[in-house]
């Protein structure tokens, strides 16, 4: 997981940046990697509760939130 402080994203909301997104379920437990398009929505997961948090950005400008 990042070592940076990101709030979590919920399922379905815009991606921020383009990269690896990993899940963390109500339980705590950490899902596989899901690559993610900056403004596409982040997919759906089967469990409730579950957020997205950043893994790794992409290395490209659309990985980094300020830059267009």
């Amino acid at each position: 997981m990042s070592t940076r402080k990101n709030p979590p994203l919920t399922p379905g909301t815009p991606s921020p940046i383009s990269g690896e997104m990993r899940p963390v379920y109500p339980n705590g437990k950490v899902g596989p990697e899901v690559t993610v398009v900056r403004g596409k929505p982040l997919p759906p997961t089967r469990t409730p509760g579950t957020v997205y948090v950043p893994s790794r950005p992409a290395h490209n400008k659309s990985g980094h939130p300020g830059k267009k």
